[in-house]
């Protein structure tokens, strides 16, 4: 936990002078999304407020809103934690991926398509995979679906798709099995980004729901064990 809080610290900058809690719930769900604080870690309000240099007040309010985005759970009488996934949670993430990820690629209209951001994310991941670093291909993958759903320019639909892909990496990291994971996806990212580069949303919207239903069998299967052999 010292090592985290010293990065914490790092993060004060980012704070500026206008510190408010939707500053200090974006720090610490980058942080959780990270894997620096793991699920079912205890948050410390003195250690964490601390090291960020904001009121207790403060941190209450962002905890507040990433109890409501239900990255942390209140234990009464044992304090805040990062929330410990259900696989019922899992497959309900999944869900709500299918009907907000393909509903974006379908809606798309007429290519051509802005797909800058979908192709960085692309070697972003090949990047991390020719250096052996799973977990950074893992958050290249999130950033691939991050910058699809980007592609409706709806902030709504950014606001919310933000908050479900922080809450699944609370499940990858509870699989722990990163290469495993995310290197099959690798290639179908590229074959997502070939089919709207070619202006086949059609096409592009069936390999996503392909992808999206393998991925979820693949992560339930791994993640039920690992969490029957935790309990």
């Amino acid at each position: 936990m010292a090592e985290q809080l010293k990065d914490l610290a790092d993060d004060r900058a980012l704070l500026g002078r206008t510190s408010t809690a939707e500053r200090v719930s974006d720090i610490l769900r980058s942080r959780i999304a990270e894997g620096y604080f793991p699920p079912g870690t205890r948050l410390s309000e003195d250690s964490i407020g601390g090291a960020l240099g904001v009121s207790r007040n403060t941190l209450r309010e962002a905890f507040r809103l990433l109890t409501h985005e239900r990255l942390l759970v209140h234990e009464l009488n044992r304090g805040v934690f990062v929330r410990v996934l259900t696989v019922e949670d899992v497959e309900d993430i999944y869900r709500t991926r299918r009907l907000v990820e393909c509903a974006v690629v379908r809606g798309l209209g007429e290519p051509p398509y802005g797909l800058d951001g979908l192709a960085g994310a692309v070697e972003e991941g090949r990047t991390a995979a020719r250096e052996g670093d799973w977990k950074a291909v893992g958050t290249a993958n999130i950033h691939f679906h991050r910058e699809l759903v980007a592609l409706a320019a709806s902030e709504r639909t950014a606001e919310l798709m933000r908050s479900v892909f922080a809450e699944l990496r609370l499940a990858f990291h509870v699989v722990d099995e990163p290469q495993r994971l995310h290197e099959p996806y690798i290639t179908r990212n590229v074959a997502i980004l070939e089919a709207l580069q070619g202006g086949d949303r059609v096409k592009a919207e069936g390999l996503l729901a392909g992808y999206l239903d393998d991925s979820l069998e693949r992560v339930v299967e791994v993640y039920r064990r690992r969490v029957g052999e935790d309990g």
